[in-house]
């Protein structure tokens, strides 16, 4: 199992970034996936997170409306779409997967994370 996040970057306040979660060696149909961030300083919290089909879908409450996350089963990604960014945005994101979804909290595979800077 292997995750690789990309995407990140620097944008300024009220702009875009789309990450992407390329998953190899194993079907992301199959697993939950989950998006999260850790800024310096602060605790490591879970963004969106989306079951294996799909149909049970988490965002941090601080993102509702403005981030939204998707499978692409053709492409074996997982995208978060980005809109209306804010400097509190700024931090690392890191995606992974589980098996079996147990909520936005933890989950069993990771990927190295991608920077997402988003300046005032």
């Amino acid at each position: 199992v292997q995750l690789q996040a990309s995407g990140g970057g620097l944008v300024q306040a009220g702009g875009s970034l789309r990450l992407s979660c390329a998953a190899s060696g194993f079907p992301l149909d199959y697993y939950a996936i989950g998006w999260f961030r850790q800024a310096p300083g602060k605790e490591r919290e879970g963004v969106s997170c989306i079951n294996d089909n799909g149909d049970l879908i988490y965002y941090l409450e601080s993102v509702k409306g403005r981030f939204t996350i998707s499978k692409d089963s053709a492409e074996n990604t997982v995208v978060l779409q980005m809109d209306s960014l804010k400097p509190e945005d700024t931090a690392v994101y890191y995606c992974a997967a589980e098996r079996y979804y147990s909520g936005c909290s933890d989950m069993d595979y990771w990927g190295k994370g991608t920077q997402v800077t988003v300046s005032s």
